[in-house]
């Protein structure tokens, strides 16, 4: 319990002492704000080493795209990965919930970075220029696409399907998607239920090339991602 305590305690003032002293960083270029954002991804991991005796594990760094565009689609079952996989990639560029860009500071943090936001289950204005955002993002950035298909965080046992999105981004984008399996749920879930002593694995897939259609890409990736996932569970 004191582990836990101390944990969530490090943590959330590590971030925000790291957002209050950025601050000045959004009147600047945004290359000085996605530093600040890499340096949460590292006090991420190193809150979980010393409070929850937490292991990481990156296997697959070789299976990396280098010197051409792609995009991301991790697995996502806890806050974890928001942050640390920005010490993986290069500065990626987060596809989020709409409601996230409403949080005090974070959320001007997110706007600065260029993420681009999504209300889920209604059809807006934004919605319907969902596809052409990400694609001036992707044609003016050698930053990459991040996306989570099942796109909420889930427990480690979840299988839910992946949500069709990620098979049109894939479509119209037309470029190589990274897949990512990871098992942060195994050490810190929803609501913050954390379990100490154990291991969390990043697994960079093999990249899926384009060209597929898209609900076979979905299936493919899909079944990529869980069978990694029952792999290092």
């Amino acid at each position: 319990m004191i582990r836990k305590f101390l944990f969530l305690f490090f943590f959330f003032l590590g971030i925000i002492s790291i957002s209050l002293l950025f601050l000045p960083a959004l009147l600047m270029p945004s290359k000085i704000v996605l530093f600040g954002g890499k340096i949460m991804g590292f006090w991420s991991g190193i809150c979980l080493r010393i409070f929850l005796s937490t292991k990481i594990i990156i296997k697959g760094k070789e299976n990396i795209i280098k010197n051409e565009k792609f995009f991301i689609a991790s697995s996502h079952q806890s806050m974890f990965e928001t942050f640390y996989l920005q010490t993986i990639f290069s500065s990626p560029i987060f596809i989020l919930k709409n409601e996230l860009l409403k949080i005090p500071i974070f959320g001007w943090y997110l706007k600065k970075i260029g993420s681009i936001s999504i209300n889920r289950n209604k059809i807006t204005k934004d919605n319907l220029g969902f596809i052409e955002k990400i694609k001036y993002s992707i044609q003016n950035s050698k930053r990459p696409i991040l996306i989570f298909p099942q796109a909420t965080r889930v427990l480690p046992d979840d299988r839910t399907s992946f949500k069709k999105g990620v098979g049109r981004i894939y479509k119209e984008l037309g470029i190589k998607c990274q897949p990512i399996a990871i098992n942060s749920g195994r050490v810190w879930q929803k609501k913050n239920i954390l379990i100490p002593k154990k291991s969390i694995t990043i697994s960079i897939l093999n990249p899926i090339n384009p060209g597929l259609d898209s609900n076979v890409f979905i299936s493919t990736i899909e079944k990529k991602i869980y069978d990694e996932l029952d792999l290092i569970d």
